[in-house]
This record gives structure tokens, C-alpha cells and sequence, in this order.
């Protein structure tokens, strides 16, 4: 009868209590580390966005003048007052035309450009660098080029409109006409950028679905919209989601688009002053009411807050989405 013997070496007390601690930690590594991770994006958003952002809500209600010591507490005051403004009214419209002007057209160009640099075309590098060159332009550049493009005496678009027949437009004088060029400007800056980010999600839908709708017979317009839109469904929420914030702040180039008519106000009228123009004005020069402003800014966020929110649920239910199918295996 053969005896088996057992070539492992004994478990010694070290041995087993070293094994022990080795796999506390390794219990603790796992749980613990990824929030150790990820804790100074946490401490540094508490520090600059949370505890300012409630600090701006308790600023809000006070009468806060930024020239005095006294501070008193007026609750809703703020609010109840900035409802019944005739010019907050005037520039949370002027907020939403140049939000649906720019954005609309915005998002569909990106995606439009997106397909185009997704294709074989040739320096395909060079082309794709291309499109972000007006994203890394200096936005005060910028406001000032499209200033004198729409330009009411020498601007080149009047000149065009000039040679094909028709009058010259009030650019910075006509509210309609001001959403326009400042939509104008936000595209043209814009653009790429989304572009960059939808041509990065194409990139990762697999080559195969592509070829299996050509084999069915599909067209490349019918691939674009069956195929590649509603596998892009997350990423188009994501850039809606962005140019949303960015649309309902634009500050920039508004105000450097009327450089020379009362920039802060958005011309002489108001006509293209935004909700930030708006808060700008009443927190700072002339007005320093920090209480007001703060008001201003917390409804601005809730005003973010809300929009971007119906984008995700308008884009949620369009349409369904081609997924890839999961073949089963054969079974055992």
C-alpha cells in the first residue's frame, strides 16, 4: 500500500497570521480604495461648487449691497421682486431665442460633420484638427470678427444681402436680427468641438452592423438613420446636455458683440441681454445688489436645470435603437 506524502510545508503561526492580515488588506484594498479614488473630486467640488452654490442661495436672501456692512434678511423678497421685473422677463427671452437658434442647428451640423470626417476621406488627421480651431480661438477674437461681419455700414453679410437685392439689416439694433449673429458666432465656435465628440462615438460602433445593413440592402442614408443615430442616442443627450449649460450662459459673446452700445445691457434696447448680462448688471456695476444677482443666478439654475431635463426625456423617447444581437451559444 502506497503512503501519499503531503510535500507542503507546515502552517506555522507567522505563517497563518501573515496570511490573515494579507488578506484583510486585500478585503480593504478592494472595498475601500476606489472611494479614496475618487474623494479629491469630491472635496474639491464641496469646497468650489457646493458650499458656493449654497452660499449663493443664502445670499439671495438678504439685501445684500456689496458697498455696506448690513446685510438684512429679506426671505423671497429678492425673488418676488425679479419676478415681477419687466427686464428679467425681457432677458429670459432673449436667453431661450439665442438658446433655440444656436443649439438646434448646432447639434444637427456636428452630427452632419461628424458622418462626413467618419468617412475615408483623405488627411483625415488634418481635417479633424481642423474643426477644433475655432473652439481654441480666443472668444473675445471671435465676438469681435462677427461685430464687424454684421456690421450695419461696411459688415460684409449686408454687403452680400446688398448684391443679391435686398436691404441692409439692423444686426445690432434689430432683437431678432442680434439672436441671429450671436447664434451665428456660437456655431461657428462650437461645432467642432460636438463634432469631435459624436466622431469619437461612431468610431466605437462595431464595422459589422454596418456591413450587415449593406448586405440587407441599406443605403448609406438608411445606415446613417437606423445605424449610427440611435446607437449615438447617449452621446447626442450628452452634447445636448452641454450645449444646454453653455447656451443658457452665454455671456461672452453677446456682450462683445454690442462692444460699442451699452455692452452690459445688450444694446441700447436690450435687445440680445441675456440672463447672466442680466445678473452681471444687478451684482456688479451699477447696481451692486449681490442679493438680487444671487437671485438672478439661482433661477438661472433652475432654469438649467429644468431645460436640460426635458432634452433628456424628448431624446429618450425618439425612436429606439439598433443594438447588436446576442447570439446564444450553443448549449451544453
Amino acid at each position: 500500500m502506497a503512503v501519499q506524502l503531503d510535500a507542503r510545508p507546515p502552517v506555522t503561526p507567522a505563517t497563518g497570521n501573515h496570511s490573515q492580515s494579507s488578506g484583510r488588506l486585500s478585503r480593504f484594498d478592494t472595498r475601500f480604495s476606489p472611494y479614496l479614488y475618487i474623494a479629491p473630486f469630491f472635496l474639491i467640488f464641496g469646497v468650489f461648487g457646493a458650499y458656493p452654490l449654497a452660499y449663493t442661495f443664502w445670499v439671495s436672501l438678504h439685501d445684500w449691497d456689496l458697498l455696506g456692512s448690513d446685510h438684512p434678511f429679506v426671505g423671497a423678497e429678492n425673488y418676488t421682486r425679479l419676478l415681477a421685473d419687466v427686464d428679467f422677463w425681457h432677458a429670459l427671452v432673449n436667453t431661450l431665442g439665442i438658446f433655440v437658434i444656436s443649439t438646434v442647428p448646432q447639434l444637427l451640423a456636428a452630427l452632419w460633420l461628424a458622418n462626413l470626417l467618419n468617412r475615408g476621406l483623405r488627411a483625415r488627421t488634418g481635417w479633424r484638427m481642423a474643426v477644433l480651431v475655432p473652439n481654441v480661438t480666443s472668444t473675445a477674437a471671435v465676438a469681435i470678427v462677427f461685430g464687424v461681419l454684421f456690421g450695419r455700414e461696411f459688415g460684409m453679410i449686408n454687403w452680400l444681402l446688398d448684391l443679391i437685392g435686398m436691404d441692409a439689416i439692423e444686426w445690432k439694433s434689430n432683437r431678432i436680427a442680434s439672436w441671429v449673429a450671436i447664434s451665428a458666432m456660437v456655431d461657428w465656435r462650437w461645432t467642432g468641438y460636438n463634432a469631435l465628440i459624436l466622431l469619437a462615438a461612431m468610431q466605437a460602433i462595431p464595422r459589422d452592423l454596418y456591413e450587415a445593413a449593406a448586405i440587407d440592402g441599406a443605403s448609406r442614408a438608411r445606415q446613417f438613420w437606423s445605424v449610427t443615430v440611435p446607437l449615438l442616442k447617449p452621446t447626442i443627450i450628452f452634447c445636448t446636455i452641454i450645449a444646454t449649460i453653455g447656451g443658457l450662459q452665454l455671456f461672452t459673446e453677446p456682450r462683445m458683440f454690442n462692444s460699442g452700445t451699452n455692452p452690459i445691457r445688450g444694446g441700447p434696447l436690450r435687445e440680445s441681454q441675456t440672463l447672466t448680462m442680466y445678473m452681471f448688471e444687478n451684482a456688479f456695476s451699477p447696481h451692486y445688489n449681490f442679493g438680487y444677482g444671487s437671485a438672478v443666478a439661482w433661477l438661472l439654475f433652475a432654469l438649467i436645470a429644468i431645460v436640460a431635463a426635458v432634452n433628456v426625456l424628448i431624446l429618450r423617447r425618439l425612436g429606439g435603437g439598433a443594438r447588436p444581437s446576442a447570439r446564444k451559444g450553443p448549449t451544453r
